[in-house]
């Protein structure tokens, strides 16, 4: 359990993010909504420790998140920024071996469990038939199943992405929730993730927090977020629910 009690964080003399408590369950997938500055990307570097709240206290299994050593942490917890790092003449196997760091010594060798995590986290995201390509060569989909990869082998129960599907087309973006939920309920690690897509939040998350200008709009189940009011307040914009044709979900779409 990942719980924030009393957090503020502030920059130019405002308040960007306000949360009086908020419990985010490490075991289903979370998917964080709002319009551009609304806190998102500041909440999610937040949890990954990458912030440090200038109010409140962050904890992780009840315990502060800032008394893990980095290692400790890497081992509960696996981030994947929106801003990737290159990876220039590194293939496909050696950037999801850097998920293994946490459990390896400083001057170690890559061991046999570590080559053993990283062939079955490829296989998770069906990436293993380029684990010996170049990584900056693959498609857009391709290389971002690549770091997820990545983020599994780490072996972390709880994965943190930050709009991972930004850069993406329609296909790769639904391919790419589809494989998270999938390893959610084989596996039961939990994904907090920062989405745009309405429909897209709608058909993978169990729960939906949304966010408008650094306090929490809406949290709850999808289905209760069925609301064209509350969306349309949400990115106040008039946003109206179709009838899908295939499924019982209906679809958000602008007016």
């Amino acid at each position: 359990m990942l719980e924030l009690n009393n957090i503020r964080i502030h920059r130019g003399g405002r308040t960007i993010l306000s949360l009086d408590q908020l419990r985010l369950a490490t075991d289903q997938i979370t998917v964080i909504l709002g319009h551009n500055g609304s806190g998102k990307s500041t909440l999610m570097k937040l949890l990954a420790r990458q912030l440090t709240p200038d109010e409140g206290r962050v904890e992780l299994n009840a315990r502060a998140l800032s008394a893990y050593s980095q290692r400790e942490l890497a081992r509960e917890v696996a981030f994947l920024p929106q801003q990737l790092p290159a990876v220039a003449g590194m293939s496909v196997r050696e950037l999801v071996l850097q998920g293994r760091y946490p459990w390896r010594g400083l001057l170690a060798r890559w061991s046999h469990e570590d080559h053993r995590c990283a062939e079955v986290a490829m296989r998770q995201t069906d990436v293993l038939q380029y684990a010996d390509q170049m990584t900056d060569l693959l498609s857009g989909g391709e290389r971002q199943r690549a770091w997820v990869a990545m983020l599994l082998a780490q072996q972390s129960p709880l994965l943190l992405l930050d709009e991972p599907t930004s850069a993406l087309d329609l296909s790769h973006q639904y391919e790419l929730m589809s494989m998270l939920y999938r390893l959610n309920r084989e596996t039961g690690r939990g994904v907090v993730v920062i989405l745009h897509d309405i429909n897209l939040a709608m058909r993978y998350a169990d729960r939906i927090l949304a966010l408008k200008e650094g306090v929490p709009a809406f949290d709850g189940e999808p289905t209760q977020m069925l609301c064209e009011q509350t969306l349309s307040s949400l990115y106040n914009i008039n946003i109206r629910l179709c009838v899908h044709p295939e499924r019982d979900l209906p679809v958000a779409v602008v007016a």
